[in-house]
């Protein structure tokens, strides 16, 4: 295994860093309120169809007593 040293390791990063096409503040809160809204949407559902799914298991137990 080829062994370098600490500043050359540093440098290669930094020039590396340079290369990344960071996303603009105004994209990270779109995607930021879009995540959110995902995951208010997707519990929301999951929240009524477990419901649902509750509610068809009382009738069904209810049913055989």
């Amino acid at each position: 295994m080829a062994k370098s040293n600490p500043f050359t390791f540093l440098q290669q990063v930094r020039s590396e860093t340079l290369k990344v096409s960071w996303p603009s503040r105004r994209e990270t809160m779109i995607t930021t309120v879009t995540v959110f809204v995902m995951a208010i949407v997707a519990a929301l559902f999951f929240l009524a169809v477990d419901q649902i799914l509750a509610e068809a298991v009382r009738l069904l137990l209810a049913i055989g007593s």
